[in-house]
């Protein structure tokens, strides 16, 4: 069994006039690519990592050829919600059209054989910025903007800040919330992260304090996009091995991150 990951599918079967090629050229097909490389590395018994933005639908029913799609796809497959993740409500709604090769974590952990998977969506935080490192691309369906993700102060005003921060400590909250229910036993332990948990540096952080607390082994991530040609982030910093994940990153080939 081989664990992979990719995160920021974006997928609009459902809502086709949200298609991503508007954010350009190399998402013109994206999926075509994504389920080429996908059938041609994944097997039925290994786990594949979903670490959100999953589908640009609004309702549950709008993500359903979306999950279906995935579902289409080789292996057992483990989701958390991005930030874009608008169609995510509660899980009893979701429950009712989540194919059976799905599985959510909210507030949870998943157990796969020798591999516990904890994780949550997160939130932007000052600690760190990526504007060095991203071509910067406005992205009309935001709520906010893009480029205030990127930037060193979060941008933005004070209220923002303060509800940001807000944000942030929830979801370090239920973070930990899920760190707590991974198995003990396991020998592969696993944080799933929409958000960046650290910053390219790899300087310690609130999130890779709780990370290392609970002897993750593996944090994937994604939300980032647009990464300027050449450069490669993240790797391996205080006996966590940090992997950025976002399909565009990975040229929309999912990456095996441990056996």
């Amino acid at each position: 069994m081989t664990v992979w990951a990719i995160a920021d599918l974006h997928l609009s079967f459902g809502v086709p006039d949200k298609a991503m090629d508007v954010f350009g050229e190399q998402w013109i097909g994206y999926t075509k690519k994504v389920e080429q490389h996908w059938k041609s590395l994944i097997q039925p018994d290994d786990l594949v990592l979903i670490a959100g933005d999953i589908s640009w639908a609004m309702k549950v029913e709008e993500a359903k050829p979306d999950l279906e799609w995935i579902h289409a796809l080789p292996g057992c497959k483990v989701l958390i919600r991005g930030n874009h993740d608008y169609w995510w409500e509660s899980l009893k709604k979701i429950a009712k059209v989540l194919p059976p090769s799905m599985h959510l974590i909210q507030n949870n952990a998943f157990n796969w054989q020798h591999v516990s998977v904890a994780g949550t969506r997160l939130w932007d935080t000052p600690e760190y910025s990526f504007a060095a490192y991203v071509d910067y691309k406005h992205n009309a369906r935001a709520k906010i903007s893009s480029e205030k993700n990127f930037a060193a102060d979060g941008g933005g005003d004070e209220a923002e800040r303060l509800e940001d921060e807000r944000l942030f400590a929830r979801e370090l909250a239920r973070l930990e919330m899920s760190l707590k229910c991974l198995d003990k036993k396991a020998t592969k332990r696993i944080a799933m992260i929409h958000y960046p948990p650290i910053g390219a540096q790899l300087y310690p952080s609130r999130t890779s304090a709780l990370l290392e607390k609970y002897r993750v082994d593996v944090c994937v991530f994604g939300h980032l996009h647009n990464i300027k040609p050449g450069i490669a982030l993240f790797g391996e910093s205080r006996g966590v091995a940090y992997h950025l994940t976002s399909c565009d990153y990975l040229n929309f080939t999912p990456i095996k991150v441990c056996d």
